[in-house]
């Protein structure tokens, strides 16, 4: 029988979430926070490339692609590339999803756009999905 000093993990944890001092494991990241960054930024820098190199296709398939329209892939880029280099704020993951949102939104001035949004709002989701687990 063992002494509750000698076993390897606490009652709350299962002995995979626990080091071998009862400590709770890291994600062996050497600075998870500035990963996690890193991971939004490349996130939303491939969303602005992304958009901005589907402007001529969606003009050429589609056809009645508007001005309008073309102003707002721009602009979204634009938002993307800006939010990009502001991940260190903490307002920055709210407001990533709220240009997924609004990349949803604009699938009412083209189909290929709400497309992309769908995408990329199940990429956003998934980096979201890793800065929990990574960062709790």
């Amino acid at each position: 029988m063992t002494s509750p000093e000698q076993e390897p993990h606490t009652a709350g944890q299962p002995a995979a979430e626990q080091d071998g001092i009862g400590q709770p494991r890291r994600s062996g990241l050497r600075n998870p926070e500035r990963a996690v960054r890193g991971l939004g930024a490349g996130t939303l820098g491939l969303e602005a490339l992304v958009l901005l190199l589907a402007i001529q296709p969606i003009r050429v398939v589609g056809g009645d692609l508007s001005g309008a329209a073309l102003g707002v892939v721009v602009a979204l880029a634009v938002v993307a590339i800006l939010l990009a280099g502001m991940m260190r704020r903490p307002w920055a993951w709210h407001a990533g999803t709220v240009l997924q949102g609004l990349l949803l939104l604009s699938g009412l001035l083209h189909w290929s756009l709400l497309a992309l949004g769908i995408i990329f709002a199940l990429v956003w989701a998934y980096a979201l999905h890793v800065r929990r687990v990574i960062l709790g």
